[in-house]
């Protein structure tokens, strides 16, 4: 803590705002800790609270306004690639496309409170083409909340945090240790994360130049399409596909042999929420069932006809 106030010293605002806009832009390096420290600060006499929060709200506007641009350029293509960094590629497209449609630009209020939802919000909004001054207007006040909840615990509690870094203090080599030892932990449990994740994706894949010759003998029994409809409205659907569910599987499957070829595609890193349900249709019975490899946009990017 007092390595933090002493940079918040020398560099002031300037380190807040640095700090802020890396993470809102997509570093891995935490914001909240010198949010914190800069409350405690403002308690002992530091910089107003005010403009620690006008200078973070104003960082995170800069870096949510690239995301929104990248969006706008790339289209829906941009999630795909923000999506290859998130622990839960499984659910971060559609979980994404899911809530924005659900509460759309009033998501980004809460957006930073949810992991893995900021960025890729910030660039759906611009995929979607939301005019940018209500995006503006809807993330400033997510922003807001989001800062002004960090430095607020700071200035509420800065005894506390005082306390605990004295108590660390106080354990010497113990305290780094202790320290060391819970970052240990969450690099394990990411990896095991990730360990697991590989493992769900080892099924067979079906190429679409297969897939075109299967359907050209009609020897598809079902093409299931299971993105969102924001999703499926913005680029449309391989002709006869079904959608279903996700979180109604059986029922979406109703009254379908269990026979017959099953092709799953979505629009997703690694095909992952296309290797969810196929394992999940697997569960109930269904014999041939294999993900569409590159999903939705291998079709496309083969200029193969889709509806609308």
């Amino acid at each position: 803590m007092n390595q933090l106030i002493m940079l918040l010293q020398h560099y002031g605002l300037g380190l807040v705002f640095v700090n802020v806009l890396a993470l809102q832009a997509g570093v891995p390096v935490p914001a909240y800790p010198t949010l914190i420290v800069a409350g405690a600060y403002a308690a002992m006499g530091g910089n107003a609270l005010w403009k620690l929060i006008a200078v973070g709200v104003f960082a995170a506007v800069v870096a949510d306004t690239l995301w929104y641009l990248a969006g706008k350029r790339f289209g829906l293509r941009i999630l795909k690639t923000l999506c290859r960094l998130s622990l839960s590629q499984d659910s971060c497209v559609r979980q994404t496309e899911s809530i924005f449609q659900r509460f759309g630009p009033v998501s980004m209020v809460f957006a930073k409170f949810v992991p893995g939802f900021a960025s890729v919000a910030t660039a759906l909004a611009g995929a979607i083409g939301l005019r940018y001054w209500l995006f503006v207007f809807f993330d400033a006040i997510g922003a807001a909340l989001w800062v002004g909840v960090g430095v607020g615990l700071g200035y509420v509690f800065r005894n506390a945090i005082d306390d605990a870094m004295n108590t660390l203090k106080a354990l010497g080599q113990y305290g780094v240790l202790l320290i060391l030892a819970g970052f240990a932990i969450w690099i394990l449990v990411r990896w095991y994360r990730r360990y697991l994740f590989a493992r769900q994706l080892r099924m067979d894949r079906v190429s679409v130049n297969e897939l075109r010759d299967l359907m050209a003998k009609n020897a598809v029994q079902a093409i299931v399409d299971v993105r969102s409809p924001l999703s499926q409205a913005a680029t449309g659907r391989i002709p006869g596909a079904r959608t279903v569910d996700v979180n109604k599987i059986v029922e979406s499957f109703d009254g379908v042999s269990v026979e017959g070829e099953v092709i799953v595609y979505c629009a997703c890193p690694n095909e992952a929420t296309a290797v969810k349900v196929a394992q999940k249709l697997r569960q109930i019975g269904f014999k041939r069932i294999r993900p569409l490899l590159g999903g939705i946009d291998a079709w496309i990017d083969a200029g193969l006809q889709v509806e609308r």
